[in-house]
C-alpha cells in the first residue's frame, strides 16, 4: 500500500487509456478511483472504457464513478469529429473489448472526490485530464476541501504555445473554461501540465511494437489502441514523429514533478462565450505581485527520462496481463 492516494478524471479516451496504465503501474500511489467525464466521447462511453480498461489490466478491484454529463454552462455534449477522427468513434481506437463485469458506482464522481479529500488529505493526488467540470462541481459543494487535497495536476490548458482547439484554447479547457477559471481560482494547489510540454513527449510505433512483442491480451491491445492515435497524428498532421502523450505525462508528473521545469503563477481562463480568446489560461494580472501563487505551469519536459519511465511502467504492467 503506497501513502500517497490517486484519482483520475477521464473522458476516457487513447491517451486517457496510457495513463490509467501508469498510475496501475507506478508504485509510488494507489490508484483509489476513476472519476468519468465527458470529452473525448460521451460520459456513459467513457466509463464503460476505464471499467474495459481496468478489466484488461487486471484491476477490476478499482472503482469507477460517474461525474457530469456535459460542462458547466451548457445542458448537453456532443461529441466533436475531430475527437472521434482522433480517438476512435468508441474512444479507445475503435479495439472492441469484452464487456466490463464490474458496473460503475452508485456514488457520483463530485461526492466521491470530497470524501477522498476528507479521508486523505494531503497524501490525496487528483489528476484531471479531461474538463474540469466535476473539480469545480466539488468545489462548489464543498469549498474546504480546496485546502485539503494534497495536488492537483491536471493534462490542459497551454501558456507558450497556441491551442489545439483554436489559437487560444486547448481541448480540456476549452470544453469547460468557466469551471477551469473557478478550479485556478481556488486555493487549490495546481501543475498544469499543458501542450507547452506535452507536445513534446512523443511516442511511436517502435515503441507500441515492444507492447506487441510481449504477446499478451494487454500489450496486444494496448498496441492496437495506441496505434490508432499514432496513425491519426500523422494523417490529420498533427505531427508526422507521433503521438503526444498528454495525459500519462500528467500522472508522471503528479508523482515526480522532477520530470518538468516549471514557473509559477496566479491564473486565470477566459471564458466569456464571445471573447476570440474563450478557454485562453494566462497568468492573472491583478494578482501580478501577490506572494505565493497556487499554480505552478510546466514549460519544459525532460523527455527522455519520462519515455523510459514510460515504457519501462507500462512494459512490466502489459507483460502481467
Amino acid at each position: 500500500m503506497a501513502k500517497r492516494k490517486m484519482i483520475l478524471d477521464l473522458d476516457t479516451g487513447v491517451d486517457d487509456a496510457l495513463a490509467i496504465a501508469y498510475a496501475l503501474a507506478d508504485p509510488e500511489v494507489d490508484l483509489i478511483g476513476i472519476v468519468s467525464s465527458y470529452g473525448n466521447n460521451l460520459l456513459d462511453i467513457c466509463a464503460e472504457n476505464s471499467l474495459k480498461l481496468l478489466e484488461l489490466l487486471g484491476h477490476t478491484d478499482i472503482p469507477v464513478y460517474k461525474g457530469l454529463p456535459h460542462s458547466s454552462t451548457s445542458d448537453h455534449f456532443d461529441v466533436m469529429q475531430v475527437s472521434k477522427d482522433i480517438h476512435g468513434d468508441n474512444g479507445i481506437g475503435d479495439v472492441e473489448l469484452p464487456a466490463p463485469q464490474r458496473a460503475v458506482e452508485s456514488e457520483s464522481g463530485v461526492d466521491f472526490y470530497i470524501d477522498a479529500a476528507h479521508k486523505y488529505g494531503k497524501d490525496l493526488i487528483i489528476i484531471p485530464t479531461g474538463p474540469m467540470t466535476n473539480l469545480a462541481a466539488a468545489l462548489k459543494k464543498d469549498p474546504a476541501i480546496a485546502d485539503l487535497i494534497g495536488n492537483v495536476t491536471f493534462m490542459g490548458g497551454a501558456l507558450t504555445v497556441d491551442g489545439n482547439v483554436t489559437p487560444a484554447a486547448e481541448a480540456n479547457i476549452n470544453q469547460d473554461a468557466k469551471a477551469a477559471d473557478e478550479v485556478f481560482k481556488s486555493n487549490l494547489p495546481l501543475t498544469m501540465v499543458g501542450l507547452d510540454v506535452t507536445l513534446r513527449t512523443l511516442l511511436t510505433k517502435k515503441e507500441t511494437q515492444q507492447w506487441r512483442d510481449l504477446g499478451t491480451a494487454a500489450g496486444k491491445a494496448y498496441a492496437d489502441i495506441t496505434d490508432f492515435y499514432i496513425d491519426a497524428y500523422y494523417n490529420l498532421d498533427i505531427d508526422k514523429n507521433g503521438c503526444a502523450l498528454h495525459d500519462p505525462l500528467a500522472v508522471g508528473v503528479g508523482i515526480d514533478p522532477s520530470f518538468v521545469k516549471t514557473i509559477s503563477l496566479f491564473m486565470r481562463c477566459e471564458y466569456d462565450p464571445d471573447s476570440p480568446f474563450y478557454g485562453r489560461t494566462i497568468g492573472d494580472n491583478a494578482k501580478l505581485n501577490d506572494p505565493n501563487p497556487n499554480v505552478k505551469v510546466a514549460v519544459n519536459v525532460d523527455k527522455e527520462r519520462y519515455l523510459k519511465a514510460f515504457m519501462d511502467h507500462l512494459t512490466a504492467l502489459f507483460k502481467q496481463h
